[in-house]
């Protein structure tokens, strides 16, 4: 009983918890790139580089509070900082807008020619955010690293295996469950999120029963600002902060709103832990896992490792390719690309 418990919590240790963790950043960078598709009718490509600039923001401001002696204690700084990366990016997002997208959405343009658009913004904001920051890598997350260590959890229960749940994991859980909530409140029960569905449904209609698209646009960035900054300062509390990672970041991201249904909010959250842990289950080692549960005759020499890490976001581009042949509406039949 106690080897099936060790295999139980080695699971739960690198699998679940950065599996619940993962999803959850996918999640919210899936969802700002689903309301720009669903309301402003473009794929943005520049998601994952607006999320590394996002996070060089708080990254800068966390330094600055920090510098100046102002922490938040046992949590980490950049919580304290985001508030103004939000403002930030807002302004940055805001400015693109205003100098890139509303040009072509005057023009009707197609939308592959926004995209085209928003390729190139992202290879600008990439610029950016490499010429402000490097390409190092930087960790900005101060105060407790965890809630509970592995020694510790090992002193409680007594086992050999040691669950630890990092204080990133739990405010990437608990910040994506209340911000995915107020968004979903937002869009079904105000009137301006009523308004901008009703513009996502039908643009025409929408103009004749008297909503001003331009609030609409406006409050969509909004949306997208937040969610932006908050995915990329969570992924990079719980990963450190990469440029290059951020880039790459794109491929799943789009992976997991097409697995959705891309155009559905819902879709977009179920797609990003589909990709999460369907990245971790196949390159996961199981070895130990199976160590503890069969006897010693039987006990693998392998890794048991179905994809080596390095294959991460191959596992992303396989199952995005899978769903555009079998079911390119995704799970909650979204719109066709």
């Amino acid at each position: 009983m106690t080897d099936i418990l060790n295999a139980i919590v080695l699971l739960l240790n690198f699998v679940f918890l950065p599996g619940l963790s993962y999803g959850s950043q996918l999640a919210l960078g899936a969802l700002a790139v689903t309301l720009v598709y669903a309301i402003l009718r473009f794929a943005n490509f520049a998601q994952g580089d607006t999320m590394a600039l996002s996070t060089v923001m708080t990254i800068l401001l966390t330094w600055l509070l920090q510098h100046f002696g102002i922490t938040l204690g046992f949590m980490p700084t950049a919580l304290l900082a985001l508030p103004l990366a939000i403002i930030g990016c807002l302004i940055y997002i805001m400015l693109v807008d205003t100098f890139v997208y509303r040009y072509y959405r005057r023009q009707k343009s197609k939308p592959i020619t926004i995209v085209m658009a928003s390729v190139g913004v992202m290879f600008v904001t990439g610029g950016i955010v490499r010429f402000v920051l490097g390409p190092d890598h930087h960790i900005f997350a101060d105060g407790e690293r965890f809630i509970i260590t592995a020694r510790e959890f090992k002193a409680m229960t007594g086992l050999a295996e040691g669950l630890a749940i990092k204080t990133s994991q739990f405010l990437t859980i608990t910040i994506a469950i209340l911000l995915v909530g107020f968004v979903f409140y937002f869009l079904q029960r105000t009137k301006t999120g009523k308004a901008m569905r009703a513009y996502a449904d039908n643009e025409d209609l929408a103009l004749l029963s008297g909503i001003e698209p331009h609030n609409i646009v406006r409050v969509t960035w909004i949306l997208v600002a937040i969610l932006t900054t908050i995915a990329g300062v969570l992924y990079g509390l719980d990963k450190g902060f990469m440029a290059t990672s951020y880039h790459q970041l794109l491929l799943p991201t789009f992976a997991a709103v097409i697995v959705g249904g891309i155009g559905s909010p819902p879709g977009a959250i179920i797609g990003g832990f589909v990709i999460s842990f369907s990245e971790l289950i196949l390159t996961y080692a199981y070895k130990k896992f199976f160590i503890y549960l069969l006897p010693e005759i039987l006990q693998p020499d392998s890794l048991l490792q179905f994809l080596g890490t390095e294959y991460k976001f191959a596992v992303s581009f396989v199952i995005l390719v899978i769903v555009l042949l079998l079911r390119p509406t995704g799970i909650f039949k979204g719109k066709v690309i």
